[in-house]
């Protein structure tokens, strides 16, 4: 992996390209991400760059993450974040990582936190098909059988069954992107982007393409 960024949801939207077609697109704004430490084989055992987003207010930063932060000579950033990168060397601190490391057509991996969406049922959770909606049926939104009685007396790890739906986290690989707007650091990824908006996106380049 040689490139990779944080970004935020800003939504979604749908964009023309130059033969006319239609293209649904997630609007991310994409860094500037900036450089807090290099980390190195000989210090640190691998390779590594970390990479602050967003600036955070003071009073609310720890008093370690102050001085981390003021050994580097940036400002408070609400998140960091590691990159193992191959052209980790390259980099200094203080160094800023822009939307203009990634041009239309690159293929990305795009990890973020899904959309919780609470304690749900096996038909919302996992798709299964809902019984007869009659008054003389007994089984309308239930999943069904959990298994046998006498053998194996037990129901199967794994089985589909009502549980907390969404809020983990999900990566998304080969997205493409469509356009970049370099000025104001936005990237236009083709396609749906896990999460809510406004949540942090981490953006790498695709391992598949």
């Amino acid at each position: 992996m040689k490139k990779a960024i944080l970004a935020t949801k800003v939504g979604m939207t749908q964009i023309f390209n130059e033969d006319g077609v239609l293209t649904p697109v997630t609007v991310l704004q994409a860094g500037p991400c900036v450089v807090t430490q290099v980390k190195t084989v000989e210090n640190d055992g691998y390779e590594a760059v970390q990479v602050g987003y967003a600036d955070k207010r003071a009073k609310l930063v720890s008093k370690a993450m102050k001085g981390h932060f003021d050994k580097a000579g940036v400002s408070y950033k609400r998140y960091v974040r590691e990159f193992k990168l191959e052209n980790a060397a390259d980099y200094k601190v203080a160094d800023e990582i822009k939307a203009d490391i990634f041009a239309a057509g690159d293929k990305i991996d795009a990890t973020a936190i899904s959309k919780g969406k609470g304690f749900q049922g096996a038909i919302k959770r996992h798709g299964q098909s809902r019984g007869p909606m009659a008054h003389g049926s007994k089984f309308h939104r239930h999943a069904g059988s959990n298994g046998s009685s006498s053998s194996p007396s037990r129901v199967f790890k794994g089985k589909k069954m009502p549980g907390q739906m969404g809020g983990k986290r999900i990566t998304i690989q080969n997205l493409e992107v469509v356009r970049v707007d370099v000025e104001n650091n936005i990237i236009l990824v083709k396609g749906a982007v896990p999460g809510p908006k406004k949540s942090l996106v981490t953006i790498k380049e695709s391992v598949k393409a």
